[in-house]
């Protein structure tokens, strides 16, 4: 078989450098603190992100004003024989969420990685460890093709995991294993496909490929094996395996960046292979299956979430009913011959992914504030929290607000983007669940503040420093998830002009309302954890006709919590592994 020819169109652009850079700065700074040591890492890194910040802003500036993608190619080879960066507005759109994140999580950790004598190890690891993720996450969202989003994903995960364990406490060092060996169970899924079409068609160039994939068993299977191992690294229900005490145990910055951006690295580079490379190929009945597993997140996720004591173990479960938001989008963009479309509901997608980025790492660092102050993260240990610690309630109660879909946040455009392509589409099933994990979003965040709302009996003392900078970091995160569906996007994302802008009035009442009221009625329901004032004759006379309907809802809680241990063990997350390949490839068979 003869190799592809090269793409005709594939020539350096003008702005393209700024791809190189965007990879070379972030790891020339790895080195650099290397070489210099310790004592100046942070120094290295607080030069590099302004110069960062810098290089992606002209990169999203440069980029409408372009006839088409930003394009570099290395060594001036053209694809096949050469290497390929790529930036589209996909690109654009990640590597403005990753720098703004970073360098909120940046500010927060200033005083929480401060080189000292007396623990040296942590500060540099976490700085190194920034920048190295960094480095490897703009890496995936300039990538032009397969192999070179692998090797970025591998960089990705081996700087990951060691943020999950900076402690060195035995429970986060089994949780960082636990990651480690399953991210690398993924990769080798992930690699397997990639062999299958870099033997078929000679080239793992994402343009190539997309002019030369067919409808052929090797194909297909391969695919299934990419998006099983790709799944793995998001921590898609059910392979969550490793989610939940990776995100819990790491400090309060790290848990922001595992949380925010480092799950989104593997699912950007399953939007570009089922998007880019191979649109026609998954069919209907593979993509109502990613988001059958994206519902299935959201219930499992937000269900076990309500049941958390812990505070951080209640968000790093919201993170895994979010991350079930995020496939939805794959049956709502078929269009009507079958293929996935660069429409409304990627858009919506990418935008729920940005705005989940911003919000979440909000709400792991103002956690992380509460701790450090209270020395504890216990929900029912939160009483007279928010007189204490005004502004990190403020930064988790805007984050989780802005989770919720209230405008003008992200999440609300994103929605709302959804909801249209599903009634469009005629999948109102998928209406059903967006709403529904609307509700669920405001259960938690509902319960957490009526706990920290509620009075203390006795005065809280506090056990250390709640330093300003850490809660205005989290603040300036949730204002922007807040505010992002006022950012004119139709530059970047295929989203109609003035979206954002008209909905307001009382269809924004009501979009607030239903899931406040929803998400309030499911915190009552479902967690076992009431408000404080339980026995109050208020609570009685409020609950006095849900108390069958409460058992039933703890039950169904209990039965759930007690499947997700179930699902978190090495044996049924290994058959859980085998039966979605098994299962997507069937649906790819049959679709073909």
């Amino acid at each position: 078989m003869l190799p592809p020819a090269p793409v005709p169109d594939a020539v350096t652009a003008p702005g393209g450098f700024l791809l190189v850079l965007s990879i070379a700065v972030p790891v020339a700074g790895v080195l650099l603190a290397f070489v210099l040591g310790g004592r100046w890492v942070r120094f290295v890194a607080f030069t590099i992100i302004p110069t960062m910040l810098a290089i992606v802003a002209a990169t999203v500036l440069v980029l409408p004003r372009s006839k088409g993608p930003l394009i570099y190619l290395l060594g001036a080879w053209t694809p096949p024989l050469g290497v390929a960066l790529r930036a589209d507005g996909l690109s654009a759109v990640m590597l403005a969420a990753t720098a703004v994140v970073i360098s909120a999580v940046s500010v927060f950790a200033m005083t929480e990685f401060r080189p000292t004598t007396a623990a040296p190890r942590a500060p540099f690891a976490f700085w190194i460890l920034l920048l190295a993720i960094w480095g490897a996450l703009n890496t995936i969202f300039v990538g032009g093709d397969l192999f070179t989003l692998y090797v970025a994903l591998e960089l990705l995960t081996f700087a990951a995991v060691p943020l999950v364990s900076l402690d060195g406490r035995p429970e986060t060092l089994r949780a960082a294993l636990r990651y480690l060996l399953f991210a690398l169970l993924g990769s080798v899924l992930y690699l397997l496909g990639t062999a299958l079409l870099y033997g078929r068609y000679g080239t793992l160039d994402i343009v190539l490929l997309s002019r030369r994939v067919s409808a052929e068993p090797g194909p297909l299977i391969a695919v299934a094996l990419m998006t099983t191992g790709l799944l793995a690294k998001t921590a898609l229900f059910p392979l969550h395996l490793w989610l939940p005490p990776a995100h819990a145990g790491a400090p309060a910055a790290a848990s922001a960046i595992l949380s925010g951006l480092v799950v989104k690295g593997s699912f950007f580079i399953l939007l570009r292979l089922w998007f880019d490379v191979m649109p026609a190929l998954p069919g209907f009945a593979a993509s109502q299956l990613l988001a059958a597993l994206g519902a299935a997140a959201i219930l499992f996720g937000s269900v076990v979430a309500l049941r958390q004591e812990r505070l951080k173990l209640l968000i790093a479960y919201s993170t895994l009913a979010q991350i079930g938001y995020l496939f939805l989008i794959f049956p709502l963009a078929l269009n009507a011959s079958g293929q996935l479309d660069h429409g409304q509901a990627l858009a919506g997608g990418l935008l729920q992914a940005i705005s989940h980025a911003t919000a979440k790492a909000s709400m792991f660092l103002a956690v992380g504030s509460i701790y450090g102050a209270l020395g504890h993260d216990r929900i029912i240990g939160l009483g007279g929290v928010a007189r204490a610690l005004p502004l990190s309630v403020l930064a988790f109660a805007l984050g989780g607000i802005a989770l919720m879909g209230v405008q003008p946040s992200g999440a609300s455009l994103a929605k709302d983007l959804l909801l249209e392509q599903a009634t469009s589409t005629g999948q109102w099933w998928w209406v059903i669940v967006l709403q529904a994990g609307g509700m669920f979003t405001a259960a938690y965040v509902v319960l957490v503040l009526a706990h920290a709302l509620a009075p203390s009996d006795l005065p809280i003392a506090l056990a250390g420093d709640a330093p300003r900078s850490r809660d205005l970091a989290a603040l300036s995160l949730a204002l922007c998830s807040l505010s992002l569906g006022v950012v004119p996007w139709e530059h970047y994302l295929p989203v109609p002009h003035g979206a954002a802008l008209r909905s307001f009035g009382l269809d924004a009442l009501f979009k607030f309302m239903l899931p406040a009221m929803g998400g309030t009625a499911l915190a009552i329901l479902f967690s076992p954890w009431p408000h404080r004032l339980a026995h109050s004759a208020t609570w009685k006379t409020l609950t006095r006709g849900l108390g069958p309907l409460r058992r039933i809802c703890l039950d169904f809680g209990g039965l759930v919590e007690t499947g997700d241990d179930g699902l978190r063990q090495w044996t049924t997350t290994g058959i859980a592994l085998l039966l979605v390949t098994l299962l997507l490839a069937a649906a790819m068979f049959t679709a073909n």
